[in-house]
């Protein structure tokens, strides 16, 4: 029995010391990279905290990122130091990371343009966006999806590839908007009198700019009027009610100065043919 934990013994000590060292030095390349890793993924999000127009999501994605990237090698290392072969277990890890890759591919690209959407910000939370044939403004802007709300008030959840793959109209991006409306006149009409009225409605509106300056122009001679367009600027959060309150306007504007506003006319002509 002496002998047997004499034995046990000689192993255990034998153990401690062919391995002690290296189980030492894997507990400290541990220890030091986890601190490391920590203390870089603080240091990159406080760096991203203040570069301008950072997104709050995208801040803890890439710190977190960096982190765990430090850790792998951490752990790759620690393995090295048990002598343990490393470039196999990378091989099966790329081997593995690959499959995952392709099997991911299309959630792997809602993340890539999430990314994207998040650091070039072609819009913001609030903004009235069209991306294809999607469009509302927006309430989220996430990782993988982004939530849009329509004008009638319904949810529409878009993958963030659809929407980064298309021609993105960010109709709040800008402080001011254009306004166009055109109105019809009768031939008979005075083209004179009716851009005067148009453009005094214009100037008199409060919710239009004064510069750029309003103005009038005959933009067309259609078949049954002739297109008098009234063009002028707008805060884009006043452009809507800018727009409404001048289609009513210009109506009232150009029938009270003696103008009409003509119905889509068609001539027809008759021939009473005598057949023998």
């Amino acid at each position: 029995m002496e002998k047997e934990m004499e034995a046990i013994a000689d192993q255990v000590i034998e153990i401690v010391t062919v391995y002690g060292l290296d189980v030492v030095g894997a507990l400290a390349i541990l220890i030091i990279g986890w601190i490391a890793a920590g203390w870089v993924g603080r240091v990159v999000d406080r760096g991203l905290g203040r570069v301008p127009n950072m997104d709050s999501t995208l801040r803890p994605f890439l710190s977190n990122m960096v982190r765990w990237t430090i850790l792998a090698f951490v752990i790759v290392a620690v393995l090295n130091q048990f002598g343990v072969e490393t470039t196999s277990i990378i091989a099966v890890l790329g081997a593995a990371g690959l499959a995952i890759g392709l099997a991911l591919q299309g959630t792997l690209s809602n993340v890539a343009a999430g990314v994207m959407l998040l650091i070039l910000r072609p819009f913001k939370i609030g903004d009235f966006v069209s991306a294809g044939s999607l469009s509302g403004t927006v309430v989220q802007i996430g990782l993988f999806t982004s939530e849009l709300k329509t004008a009638d008030g319904i949810y529409i959840m878009a993958p963030n590839s659809q929407i980064w793959n298309q021609v993105i109209t960010n109709y709040g991006r800008n402080p001011t908007r254009r306004i166009d409306i055109q109105v019809g006149i009768a031939y008979d009409d005075d083209i004179d009198v009716a851009e005067k009225a148009l453009q005094e409605l214009m100037e008199g509106n409060d919710l239009v700019l004064k510069d750029p300056a309003p103005m009038t122009m005959v933009m067309a001679l259609a078949d049954s009027s002739v297109n008098i367009n009234m063009r002028c600027w707008a805060n884009t959060g006043d452009y809507w009610n800018a727009l409404w309150a001048l289609n009513k306007g210009a109506k009232a504007a150009v029938e009270g100065v003696g103008c009409t506003i003509p119905f889509p006319q068609r001539d027809v002509h008759l021939f009473n043919e005598n057949k023998s």
